[in-house]
């Protein structure tokens, strides 16, 4: 059965500048309401929108059957 991946960027300032389990269950449970399973949650830094630099933060893999 094919599957279709969505790949979300959560950067600390996003998360209200402290990385917390509640926010990071608020966006899992989001996206499973429109039927995405988490598949990996990656540490990384991630690329800001400003500036050269990265700032720490997640990479959160979804799946779901198409």
């Amino acid at each position: 059965m094919p599957y279709q991946y969505k790949v979300v960027e959560l950067r600390e300032k996003w998360l209200g500048g402290k990385m917390s389990g509640d926010k990071l269950e608020g966006v899992l449970n989001e996206h499973a309401a429109d039927g995405w399973r988490m598949k990996t949650i990656t540490g990384a830094d991630v690329k800001g929108r400003l500036g050269p630099g990265g700032v720490e933060g997640l990479l959160v893999t979804f799946e779901r059957e198409v």
